[in-house]
């Protein structure tokens, strides 16, 4: 596991050395002391997290000290060390670079402050037309509502932003909401708080959800394996004590009138680490040519992997990328990760929609604020 340590070191160390060694060194003793603190927090931090204790809040702990400190210190190293480089061609400018870098590191600064403290709160409602001529006519302005990665620990930070989404969901009137994965962090015990609160959601023809790679309770250390599979199973029940319909490879027919479409549900298929127990062909099985299907799959990889080549499916619904939680413009560094990591992509005749997620595994979110997704069906 030593090399998830290298992004750390090039964020942390190298501009703390940097800086230590032009601004920092010859300050008085309490400074140079105190200048190492938040260093030595974030490592402590990141290593509990990584060996299972005090994890999720030894996590966030850490990210909150790496934006709100550890980047601005590399932004403000890089324009310095670039000062000092102009200052070779063009003598006196070094003191440009360190102008530049310290008005982007405090504009970095305050985007991390508003991230933590409102931007993960910002829900934002994503209203799109899809049209089909597969849609029967009776499922013409058909509402659905598309949530995704709740990552629900993480309101722990603030329950009152949940209802807050709860509420507006259901302002929406939707006909159907579907969940596309990751329910929790880590744990099923994070659920307990919110039951009531989820099982409030409201929708005409109920609310369809599928598992996403957190949801199968990885991502903690275990005395044994039956441990893993019994908090699995307590997710599962918990979902079906507020009604939510959980589709583990498998389908259902959606009625309106004489007509129908079909929702499927598989569990996730994701690149390594993520685990893949998706079976579509079952899932799809007895199903004809020419009914309008969608699918509901939590990484968004499963649609060029799979969906396309193999399947019929009109609509794939997916989630996973979170948009790594930032966003500025159309720019995102998921781009970097996913192929299609948020939005509604397009190949001939199927379509797929991200989901850049409702909640977060950490609460901090810019630009790619938590999205509810409107679909309405046209034909």
């Amino acid at each position: 596991m030593w090399y998830l340590m290298v992004i750390p070191v090039l964020l942390i160390v190298i501009p703390d050395v940097y800086m230590w060694h032009y601004f920092i060194n010859n300050s008085n003793t309490i400074l140079r002391m105190a200048y190492w603190v938040p260093t030595g927090f974030a490592f402590f931090s990141l290593l509990l997290g990584m060996t299972g204790f005090f994890q999720e809040r030894a996590i966030k702990i850490f990210f909150l000290i790496l934006l709100c400190l550890a980047v601005p210190k590399l932004i403000f190293s890089v324009f310095s060390i670039l000062g000092k480089g102009s200052n070779i061609l063009i003598p006196y400018t070094d003191y440009i670079g360190n102008i530049i870098g310290s008005i982007l590191a405090v504009t970095a600064v305050l985007i991390s402050v508003y991230g933590f403290t409102h931007g993960w709160k910002r829900f934002t409602v994503k209203e799109f037309e899809f049209k089909s001529k597969d849609i029967p006519n009776e499922f013409k302005g058909y509402r659905i509502v598309q949530l995704s990665d709740l990552h629900i620990g993480t309101f722990n930070h603030s329950p009152e932003a949940l209802s807050k989404m709860v509420n507006k969901v259901n302002s929406l009137n939707p006909d159907l909401i579907v969940f596309t994965g990751d329910l929790v962090n880590s744990s099923p015990n994070e659920l307990e708080p919110f039951k009531d609160v989820l099982a409030s959601l409201k929708s005409k023809d109920g609310i369809y959800s599928v598992l996403g790679n957190h949801d199968y309770c990885y991502y903690q250390k275990y005395d044994n394996a039956s441990e893993q599979k019994r908090n699995i199973e307590k997710i599962i029940n918990i979902q079906k004590e507020m009604n939510w319909n959980l589709l583990k490879n498998e389908h259902v027919i959606i009625k309106k009138g004489d007509s129908e479409i079909v929702l499927i549900g598989v569990e996730n298929d994701g690149r390594p680490p993520f685990p893949a127990y998706a079976d579509l062909r079952r899932a799809m099985n007895g199903l004809t040519d020419d009914s309008f299907k969608i699918l509901l799959s939590h990484d968004p990889s499963h649609w060029r992997k799979e969906i396309l080549p193999d399947t019929d499916i009109a609509l794939t619904l997916s989630g996973h990328t979170h948009a790594m939680q930032f966003k500025i413009g159309n720019f995102s560094p998921s781009k970097w990760t996913y192929k299609e990591w948020g939005g509604l992509h397009s190949q001939n005749d199927q379509h797929l929609y991200v989901n850049t997620g409702t909640g977060g595994n950490v609460p901090f979110r810019f630009g790619a604020w938590p999205e509810i997704t409107l679909l309405i069906l046209d034909n």
